[in-house]
């Protein structure tokens, strides 16, 4: 039986910093958000910045992929990286944590995208992004992937700024046999491709992951309960994260809330994908919807705790006694 996952998303080196909301006065787009740019306007923000940044690996299928081969699960990443310095950085770190770098593509030409993540003292991260090299992973090099080792596929919304790839990934996976994930990723990206989201739900995805102003870009003005059942009659799993209120999970005729757990956070940044990392890790190991949801709340909780997407030891020391545990 397979048990392998494939993430495919924006192979990208996260800058993280910490700033006021002074600071974000002085650049354009909305708090909380994600806006691309270009490298000149990172490079001229982060030499404004109050301190130096800190360099992790990111991307939104990345923190979860990193997360989940963390905790145990055979993994893999599909995606695009320069074959420069930041580039080893995230093949390295891809390295450490047990994954496989056999499905990333190397650039010759184009540097390793980054994500400079502004973090506010309200622990809300505002993200301006230059895919890089990142930008350029072909619907043919996608294509050229071999599926068929993996039992899911786990794709994040920003790839739909990436043209057919989006498409090719979930052609790809489904032919292969493969279950698919989807996390919307942003509000910003749901504006941009509505159509192209919700016929993908409909159509090819298994499990999908939106936080409260995601799925109400999908579906403005309709309240919280038909947000969750709008998503559940797309996909036969559907997580509508709720921020420090929780998440609600909907499957089939069953339904659980979960509330978040009461820790002090530092940094909310990769929140949202630890807690699909978390979710699925119980979701392929057999777990009640219940217990997904609140081992997900559990990975969620650890990483807001520190700066940035990396749990120390401690916390997976945590969070794997806290498994052990788990409703069978």
């Amino acid at each position: 039986m397979k048990s392998a996952i494939l993430g495919v998303g924006s192979t990208l080196v996260d800058l993280l910093a910490r700033v006021d909301d002074s600071f974000l006065q002085t650049i354009d787009g909305e708090k909380g958000g994600m806006v691309m740019v270009d490298s000149l306007w990172q490079e001229q923000t982060i030499a404004r910045l109050p301190q130096p940044p800190v360099r992790a690996p990111g991307g939104a299928a990345g923190n979860t992929l990193f997360a989940l081969a963390r905790l145990g699960n055979p993994c893999a990443m599909l995606g695009k990286i320069g074959n420069d310095e930041a580039g080893n950085f995230y093949r390295d770190a891809l390295r450490a944590c047990g994954a496989s770098d056999a499905c990333l593509v190397i650039s010759d030409r184009i540097p390793t995208g980054r994500c400079l993540a502004l973090v506010t003292p309200d622990s809300q991260r505002t993200m301006r992004t230059d895919l890089g090299a990142s930008a350029t992973l072909s619907a043919d090099e996608a294509a050229a992937a071999d599926f068929s080792p993996y039992q899911l596929v786990y794709v994040e919304g920003y790839i739909l700024f990436l043209g057919e790839v989006f498409e090719t990934v979930l052609r790809r996976a489904r032919e292969s046999g493969c279950k698919v994930a989807v996390d919307l990723a942003s509000f910003e990206v749901v504006r941009l491709f509505r159509d192209r989201i919700e016929h993908a739900l409909r159509h090819y995805v298994d499990l999908v992951f939106a936080n409260e102003d995601e799925a109400a870009a999908l579906w403005p003005g309709a309240p919280e309960d038909e947000l969750l059942r709008n998503l559940a009659d797309c996909c036969p799993v559907a997580a509508l994260k709720l921020g420090a209120r929780g998440a609600r999970v909907a499957a089939g005729t069953e339904s659980v809330t979960v509330t978040a757990r009461p820790v002090t956070a530092v940094d909310t940044t990769a929140a949202g994908d630890l807690w699909a990392a978390g979710f699925l890790h119980a979701y392929l190991a057999g777990k009640p919807l219940a217990a997904c949801a609140g081992f997900a709340a559990a990975v969620a909780a650890e990483v807001v705790q520190v700066m940035g997407s990396v749990i120390p030891p401690a916390g997976w020391t945590r969070l794997e006694q806290e498994f052990q545990k788990l409703e069978p």
